[in-house]
């Protein structure tokens, strides 16, 4: 039985306005504790267009998880480089370098789940992705 004090929160998607976060990708905080009310993680969609990247960037204390929606691109982890496409599932852990550049001809869509939740104080800028 639910307690009259749990919240259910729904969103909406179409409500959302997307918009460029520090690491150069375009987000949509999709639950957010800013923004939501939840409380523990932060759930948000990446686009990285065609020809584009994120910068190398790390996140001091949260643990980040990307989900890849569509798209094909090369992930870059700590001194690891592979591809990732549509299904594939990257654990980030915290304080891990790390990026993705778009390898495709349509979008790059992918979730991002941090807990805690994704704030700007805790990434750390590192650079420009190489291409290699």
């Amino acid at each position: 039985m639910r307690s009259n004090r749990e919240r259910i929160i729904v969103n909406n998607y179409n409500k959302i306005t997307p918009y460029i976060t520090k690491d150069s990708s375009i987000i949509r905080e999709l639950m957010h504790p800013h923004v939501h009310g939840n409380k523990n993680q932060s759930l948000a969609e990446a686009i990285v267009p065609p020809n584009s990247k994120t910068l190398l960037h790390l996140h001091r204390t949260s643990e980040e998880i990307y989900y890849i929606l569509e798209g094909e691109g090369r992930m870059f982890l700590g001194d690891r480089v592979f591809m990732v496409s549509k299904g594939d599932i990257i654990l980030i852990p915290p304080k891990m370098p790390h990026g993705i550049a778009n390898t495709g001809t349509s979008l790059l869509r992918l979730l991002c789940c941090c807990s805690p939740p994704y704030s700007h104080e805790d990434t750390q800028l590192i650079g420009d992705i190489k291409d290699s």
